[in-house]
């Protein structure tokens, strides 16, 4: 074991204890010597781990004395429940969903605070640019030719072993690479329904999956969400009972835009609610990866022993999204999914295939996670301090276990869209509530990105957003152009 992952593994066991109430607030954690002595480990390794622990927000020393448990963040209260309309409807909000990722920022475009885009500078993406470098560098001519359709082989025997970590026994062949995570679940929809039919989602959802069934002529049944459990199991109970449901699509891991991770107790009921009433549940496991805790939660697809769970993931969001790698565990329905595979795009590109097989069989992904988990943690909470700071009184806030995104609910009669509008004249966005919704609910909500470092200019973006939400609540009919 390597000494940095010897540190961070000393930190991770001081913060259980913390968070078990072992040591309190105000408690004085076990000194250098003392833990070097506990945990066999070096002075520096000691004082890595309680580096570590500071940057997490746990501990703070104190000068000739020692270190000290923090108090934890104060509460902040929470989204309400989604209360979406209780009969299918046809998705819309097309428009606003293209102002998002219609083109590539640049310096003529809006800051754009609300994209789904991780952090690309971090140190531990190095070895991958590298090994990037290397496969356009001195080519192998096999990579110029299509590779197979199910995707690369190493890449799949690598996702097959990185599954385990989410409680998955996954064999390579039961990978299907895709040309990102959006392509499989494109493919899941497909196999599952024709035009017409109706898929169950979460409420608020990902605004990319809503357009794949909007473009394939499909109805979607929004269920209740609860921003801590996620998605009502009651209310899909009912909504299974009156609706033909073909499929249930979810994201039950680091939910994009909630935040929640769905407990593991709840997974397991959902697998049996799908086996009662004999429908596909399509797993967007995406985030998964970027849970805050350790090990990482389970998927659905962990609890599934019939293959009617089709897992869909990639590193678009842990990694890169330009690489377009993603692939999909299409459990009883692979045959289905390489022919869909087959008629949507063919082969995906061999090169970024090979680097990310690479990249992971030689550690560096776990290495990556850890680093990147740990900084979305902090930039997390750096955010919550600056929305609740400077949004209007009545503002509630997500508490994501995991990723880089926030949901915001703001109070009253706040038109996130009609925000969007007035911010565009400061060349600034953030994505609207109703691009989560096929009905366009969620006016009075946004989603907000903390992959960015803390900056003074992304500190001043935010409170500009805040700033301008309030005059908005206060002068609710003004249609004038705000300073």
């Amino acid at each position: 074991m390597t000494a940095s992952t010897r540190y961070d593994d000393v930190a991770d066991l001081l913060a259980r204890r913390i968070a078990q109430g072992t040591y309190t607030v105000g408690d004085r954690l076990p000194s250098i010597r003392e833990l070097c002595r506990e945990q066999g480990i070096s002075v520096t390794t000691a004082q890595s781990a309680y580096a570590r622990l500071e940057e997490m927000g746990l501990a703070a020393a104190r000068p000739r004395s020692g270190h000290y448990v923090l108090p934890r963040p104060r509460p902040r209260d929470l989204p309400t429940v989604s209360r979406p309309a209780q009969r299918p409807l046809e998705v819309a909000q097309w428009d606003q969903v293209l102002a998002m990722v219609g083109s590539a920022p640049s310096a003529d475009q809006p800051r754009r605070l609300g994209a789904g885009t991780p952090a690309l500078d971090a140190a531990t993406l190095k070895p991958l640019g590298r090994l990037l470098s290397g496969l356009h560098r001195d080519p192998d001519p096999r990579d110029l030719g299509y590779d197979s359709l199910a995707g690369h082989p190493p890449l799949r025997q690598q996702v097959a072993r990185l599954a385990t970590t989410s409680g998955c026994l996954l064999h390579p062949d039961d990978v299907v690479i895709t040309t990102g995570c959006q392509e499989a679940l494109a493919i899941a929809l497909r196999m599952l329904a024709a035009p017409g039919d109706v898929v169950a989602v979460d409420s608020p959802s990902f605004y990319g999956a809503m357009q794949i069934l909007e473009a394939h002529g499909l109805k979607v049944m929004e269920i209740p969400t609860d921003p801590r459990r996620g998605i009502s199991l009651e209310a899909l109970e009912l909504a299974l009972d009156q609706w033909p449901i073909r499929a249930i699509q979810i994201t039950p891991t680091c939910n994009n835009p909630l935040g929640y991770t769905m407990p593991e107790s709840r997974k397991r009921e959902l697998i049996r609610l799908a086996r009662r009433y004999d429908v596909a549940i399509i797993e967007d496991d995406i985030y998964g990866d970027l849970a805050f805790e350790s090990p990482r939660p389970k998927a659905i697809k962990a609890f599934d022993d019939e293959g009617r769970v089709l897992l869909c993931s990639g590193v678009s969001k842990s990694l890169m999204p330009g690489l377009r790698v993603g692939w999909i565990a299409p459990g009883r329905y692979r045959d289905r999914a390489l022919h869909e595979k087959y008629v949507s795009t063919g082969a995906s590109a061999t090169q970024p295939q090979r680097a990310v097989a690479a990249f992971i069989e030689k550690g560096h992904y776990q290495r990556h996670l850890r680093e990147i988990a740990r900084r979305y943690q902090r930039q997390r909470d750096i955010m919550t301090d600056w929305v609740s700071e400077s949004f209007p009184d009545g503002t509630r806030i997500s508490q994501p276990r995991g990723g880089f995104l926030l949901w915001v609910e703001l109070p009253g009669p706040i038109d996130t869209p009609r925000l969007n509008e007035r911010l565009a004249a400061e060349r600034l966005h953030v994505a609207p509530g109703p691009m989560f919704s096929a009905s366009g609910k969620y006016r009075h909500c946004l989603r907000l990105n903390y992959a960015e470092r803390p900056t003074a200019s992304l500190e001043a973006a935010i409170r500009r957003v805040g700033e301008l939400a309030g005059e908005m609540l206060e002068y609710p009919d003004s249609e004038a152009t705000l300073s």
